[in-house]
């Protein structure tokens, strides 16, 4: 296995980079967010799996949404193929991110294949469960903007200000006096 690309990407590649120019493909992803972990374990799955290319980010956590490796992959992808994880946690942690990801990936013809949690967008059932995540991201979306609406009004009837934090009026005089200035350009 060579490590040949910058220290926060794991560019994973036995000599697998004839085709990565024709679509259909399978490409990997692996994440651990540990620098003390190994990505062994996703690798050989992928691999069995038949992934062509596994690219991955080492000691990143799956909170993290800008991921070099995950950046370096989005831009390989073409429509027609397809990003195999080994599991749903290795691309992203929250529900949201992860629909948002998946979305990203269905808008541009990419298929998607989870192998621990059998989802795999190429068969019905794959498509049902990716239905009903969007369904739960959509649910969590909408009890996120509810609770911060709710945590607004309760904060404004206790007379706490809600939004831009106010300036003082030292502040907005000193403001004024400094529209006044022009500034001199050297010539």
């Amino acid at each position: 296995m060579n490590r040949d690309c910058e220290t926060n990407f794991a560019c994973y590649d036995k000599g697998m980079n004839a085709g990565l120019t024709t679509s259909g493909r399978k490409i990997g992803y692996v994440r651990v967010s540990d620098k003390d972990q190994t990505e062994a374990l996703q690798i050989d799955a992928l691999e069995a799996a038949g992934c062509e290319h596994i690219y991955g980010d080492h000691g990143v956590s799956g909170a993290v949404t800008d991921r070099y490796g995950l950046n370096e992959l989005f831009e390989c992808l073409q429509a027609g193929d397809t990003l195999v994880v080994w599991k749903l946690d290795r691309l992203g942690r929250s529900t949201i991110q992860l629909l948002q990801i998946l979305n990203d990936l269905r808008d541009r013809g990419v298929n998607f294949h989870a192998i621990t949690q059998g989802i795999d967008t190429n068969t019905a059932v794959g498509q049902m469960i990716y239905g009903q995540l969007a369904v739960f991201a959509e649910y969590e979306r909408n009890l996120i903007s509810e609770r911060t609406k709710a945590g607004m009004a309760a904060a404004k009837a206790r007379g706490v200000h809600v939004g831009r934090p106010r300036l003082s009026k030292t502040m907005n005089k000193a403001l004024d006096e400094l529209q006044k200035f022009r500034v001199l350009e050297d010539d």
